[in-house]
């Protein structure tokens, strides 16, 4: 439907709503949709799928997964765990050595741990906003990103879409992001949608763009080719405007994850 030749980059995430809720206009049940959680149902068929695949179980808050098999060299997969910071990358980010510098990185360090650790400087010190943070990275890229000690979610993709990451709910209401519309159709039944390109999305504050961060999203209703209305795409609102948020420092009074 959206995908035109099949990409074969592989990954999964699945996230309880209690995690990250997603938007409203997304939440658009379909009678084909099932539990993606229940019985390890969508890990068992991701698996099935890639049998060289690797589930990471985050106990009630959701699942990880991925593949490294079939990588397109110019946009590589990586996965690191740091300190239960777990973070999947897709793509190519082209200033890397600034960034190292900038948050004081070792030589060795690559795209993933550059993620992990820009989410740390936000969350433990960085009085600087996370749109301010995701429009330094310069490239090529997609990531998703789950901190199982605050249980907070972080994922973004580039301006232009370059690595396609779709996003759905299944029938519990669970967040669902997969680079395979297979996978979310298989969970979500028709109501799943590109993840908006130039935008990110955190469990404290939602979706946002990044490179409009005063302008609120709007949904745009999608339709199928009989009139029936399943989910929704996003786009910046120019019309309206909303108040700046950074991420509050652990142990703060408004700690990001509960903010």
């Amino acid at each position: 439907m959206f995908e035109g030749k099949r990409k074969k980059l592989m990954m999964l995430a699945v996230f309880d709503k209690s995690v990250a809720k997603s938007p409203e206009a997304l939440q658009c049940p379909h009678p084909n949709s099932v539990s993606a959680l229940k019985d390890a149902f969508l890990t068992q068929h991701f698996a099935s799928l890639h049998p060289s695949s690797v589930c990471i179980n985050l106990a009630s808050s959701g699942l990880l997964a991925y593949s490294l098999h079939k990588q397109n060299p110019l946009l590589p997969r990586l996965f690191a765990v740091v300190d239960d910071i777990f973070c999947l990358f897709q793509g190519h980010i082209e200033n890397v050595t600034d960034l190292k510098q900038q948050y004081g990185l070792n030589k060795a360090a690559n795209e993933v741990i550059i993620i992990i650790e820009a989410y740390r400087t936000l969350r433990d010190r960085g009085p600087y906003p996370a749109d301010q943070v995701v429009k330094g990275f310069q490239g090529k890229f997609a990531f998703i990103l789950f901190d199982s000690r605050s249980k907070t979610s972080f994922f973004a993709a580039d301006s232009d879409g370059s690595v396609p990451i779709f996003w759905g709910t299944d029938a519990d209401g669970n967040l669902v992001l997969s680079d395979d519309t297979e996978i979310l159709s298989k969970s979500c039944g028709k109501s799943f949608a590109p993840f908006p390109k130039g935008c990110f999305f955190t469990s404290s504050g939602g979706l946002r763009s990044y490179e409009h961060p005063l302008n609120k999203m709007k949904s745009i209703p999608r339709v199928d080719s009989s009139g029936e209305v399943y989910g929704a795409t996003f786009a910046v609102d120019a019309d309206s405007k909303k108040e700046t948020t950074g991420m509050p420092r652990v142990g703060s009074a408004a700690n990001w994850s509960n903010y």
